[in-house]
C-alpha cells in the first residue's frame, strides 16, 4: 500500500510541476505567443535531461558519494542546455551572459526540483525499510522469547502430574483438565500480539489453582484478585513468569502471596515468596525474569514498571503495566 501511495504521489507531483512550469514559461516569462514559442520545442529535450538525470546520473553519483563531481556535471549540463536553447531554438543572438541570466532558470529549476524530489522519496523509502526491518526483528525476538516460556511452563506441569500419578492418582484427572486448558491458551489463544485481559486472567487463575493442588499441605497460597469487567487487552503470557517464579523458587513450608488488581488502566501484579539464601540458586532463577524484562521493553516500552527486591529470606516482584 505504501509503495502504491508513493507511486501515485510521484505521478501527481511530476504532472503538477510540468503543468505549472510550462504555464509560467509561456505566460509569465515569455514574449512569444503559444504557437510560435520555441520553448515548446525545447521542452522535450529538457524532459529527457531531467529523467536521464533521475534515472542514471543522480543514483550513480549518490551511491558513490561523489557530490562535488555531480554538482559540476549538472552545472555543465545546464550551461550547454541553455546555450542550445538560446542559439538554436530562440536564435536570440544574445551574449553568453545575457543568455544565462534570461534562460538558465528554465534548465536549472526542473533539474534541482526533481533531484530534490528523488532524494526525498529515496529517504522515505529507506526510512520505511529500516522501520520494517526493526518491526520484523522485534516480532522474531518476541516469538523467540515466547517459545522460551511455553515449554518451560509445560515441563513443570508435566512433572507435577507425574508426581501426582504416583502419590495421589485420584487428583490426576483434575490436573490433566487444568493442563489442557493451559495448553489451549498457550497454543491457540496466545498466538496474537494481544489477547483479552479476561482470557489471560482466566489462564492465571487456572495456573494458580493447578499449583495449589500441587503444593497442597506443603505451601500456603494467598491469591488476591480485583479485576472488574473491562475491555482491555494484554500481551499473552506476560504475567506468568513472576507467578511461576514465586511457586518454583519458594522454600518449603512457606507462604506465597500473589496480588493482582486493576486500577483504572493500570494492571498491577505483585508476587512474594520465601526463599533460601543460596546465591547459585538465585543466579539460576534469573533467566525467566530476564526474559520477562526483554518482553516488557519490546512490548511496553515507557508503559511499565518492573521491580525486583530481595531480602535475606524474601523475594518480591512488582509489575505495573499501562494497558492503554
Amino acid at each position: 500500500m505504501k509503495f502504491l501511495s508513493h507511486t501515485i504521489s510521484r505521478i501527481l507531483i511530476h504532472l503538477l510541476f510540468w503543468l505549472l512550469f510550462v504555464f509560467i514559461s509561456l505566460y509569465v516569462f515569455s514574449d512569444y505567443y503559444w504557437a510560435e514559442n520555441p520553448f515548446l520545442q525545447f521542452l522535450f529535450i529538457l524532459i529527457a535531461i531531467v529523467y536521464l538525470n533521475n534515472r542514471f546520473l543522480l543514483p550513480f553519483f549518490m551511491r558513490k558519494k561523489l557530490y562535488i563531481p555531480y554538482v559540476l556535471i549538472i552545472g555543465l549540463i545546464a550551461f550547454y542546455a541553455t546555450q542550445l536553447y538560446c542559439n538554436y531554438f530562440t536564435q536570440c543572438g544574445c551574449t553568453v551572459m545575457t543568455c544565462m541570466s534570461n534562460y538558465l532558470w528554465q534548465t536549472l529549476v526542473p533539474l534541482i526540483f526533481f533531484s530534490f524530489n528523488w532524494m526525498l522519496f529515496r529517504y522515505l523509502e529507506k526510512h520505511e525499510e529500516v522501520e520494517l526491518a526493526k518491526k520484523e526483528n522485534t516480532e522474531m525476538e518476541l516469538k523467540l522469547l515466547k517459545s522460551q516460556i511455553d515449554p518451560h511452563v509445560l515441563f513443570n506441569n508435566l512433572n507435577t502430574i507425574y508426581s501426582f500419578s504416583l502419590e495421589k492418582p485420584d487428583k490426576v484427572p483434575e490436573l490433566v483438565l487444568m493442563l489442557s486448558d493451559n495448553l489451549k491458551h498457550m497454543l491457540y489463544e496466545s498466538n496474537t500480539q494481544t489477547v483479552a485481559l479476561e482470557k489471560e486472567i482466566d489462564f492465571i487463575d487456572n495456573y494458580i489453582a493447578f499449583q495449589k493442588l500441587r503444593t497442597e499441605g506443603v505451601k500456603e497460597v494467598v491469591y488476591n484478585k480485583q479485576i472488574g469487567p473491562n475491555a482491555f487487552k494484554i500481551a499473552p503470557l506476560i504475567l506468568i513468569s513472576c507467578i511461576e517464579n514465586a511457586f518454583k523458587h519458594s522454600s518449603a513450608n512457606s507462604t506465597i502471596k500473589i496480588d493482582l488488581f486493576l486500577e483504572g488502566n493500570i494492571l498491577n501484579c505483585t508476587c512474594e515468596n520465601s526463599c533460601d539464601p543460596n546465591p547459585e540458586e538465585t543466579d539460576r532463577n534469573k533467566i525467566g525474569l530476564e526474559n520477562l524484562k526483554k518482553r516488557l521493553s519490546l512490548l511496553y516500552k515507557d508503559k511499565h514498571r518492573f521491580e525486583i527486591s530481595k531480602s535475606e529470606d524474601l523475594f518480591r516482584t512488582s509489575l505495573s503495566i499501562d494497558l492503554v
